[in-house]
């Protein structure tokens, strides 16, 4: 008799009312934040995916620009390593070989950090250091705390297929700086899951100008050179520089490809294990909402 007179008065039924429908509310509210995640992971997905698919389709024409260069680029690398070197004291410079866009792993930031730790080696033993690169990238990475050490860096390569052309250019600059001592920190491709980052020393024209004659003719006298190798050296020594720079920007872009599309796979199966997990509450949360309409439902009929 009380439970039907408690369910005749108005203040209960509008209490009962309200706090199903505030129940619903918060129901409502929590599904449609879940199913916009869901909506953002998956979309999530399908970039990544892309991002990969785009990558592989570079890495195979720069892989195949690589190859071709590479037999070029050797036997000028393997002529001038025969040339005696001499740690002397002097203004070094670090030629950064970077890319102009992120999301490839640790391709750049180990560029940065090898510069940024051969420049800073180089000032405690009291010589000075600067910085030269290619790559916003590497750039962005060392101009906050080494800015004053910038000479030039050059921006958007990518943006054209790069040519031995576009290194001569690079090597102009160089030439124009007339650096004592210079260092190159690049990525030497490996595998396509492997690369490593490594500081190759350039002989400068400097360094070759201050050589012992008798070392400098030792090294170069098992090669013919037509006219003689002084009237030469200016231009092969910036043929050197071209086909370094080139060989080097060749390997640093596969690695970049080739570490986008492991990082963009790592990205896409991320997505999905976070689309699993949201899908899994959103189901969870959607039966839930079911069940508590039908256990209102029954209750209402048992009352009547």
């Amino acid at each position: 008799m009380f439970s039907m007179r408690l369910f005749a008065n108005p203040a209960f039924k509008s209490a009962v009312t309200c706090s199903v429908d505030a129940q619903q509310t918060r129901n409502a509210a929590s599904l449609k934040t879940l199913k916009a995640r869901m909506r953002s992971f998956n979309n999530m997905k399908k970039i990544t995916k892309s991002m990969k698919m785009v990558a592989a389709s570079k890495l195979k024409k720069d892989e195949q620009r690589m190859h071709v260069a590479i037999p070029f680029v050797r036997p000028v690398q393997e002529l001038f390593a025969r040339l005696p070197r001499e740690d002397k004291p002097g203004t070094t410079i670090y030629f950064g070989v970077t890319s102009d866009k992120g999301l490839c792993g640790g391709v750049n930031s180990a560029i940065a950090k090898m510069c940024r730790r051969g420049m800073a080696a180089d000032e405690a033993a009291g010589n000075a250091a600067k910085y030269m690169g290619i790559g916003a990238k590497g750039s962005a990475a060392l101009k906050r705390f080494y800015g004053d050490r910038f000479t030039t860096t050059f921006e958007e390569c990518a943006k054209v297929p790069w040519t031995f052309g576009a290194a001569s250019i690079i090597a102009e600059k160089v030439i124009a700086t007339n650096p004592m001592k210079m260092t190159i920190c690049s990525n030497k491709f490996r595998s396509l899951v492997a690369y490593e980052t490594q500081a190759a020393q350039v002989v400068t024209l400097s360094e070759a100008m201050t050589m012992d004659r008798a070392e400098f003719s030792k090294a170069m006298d098992v090669y013919s050179f037509e006219p003689s190798i002084y009237e030469v050296w200016n231009d092969l020594h910036e043929f050197y520089y071209a086909t370094v720079i080139h060989g080097l920007y060749l390997e640093g872009a596969v690695s970049e490809q080739s570490s986008r599309m492991a990082a963009m796979e790592s990205a896409s199966k991320n997505a999905n294990e976070m689309l699993e997990k949201v899908s899994l509450v959103y189901n969870r949360a959607r039966q839930a909402k079911i069940t508590t309409e039908l256990c209102e439902i029954i209750s209402g009929a048992s009352a009547v």
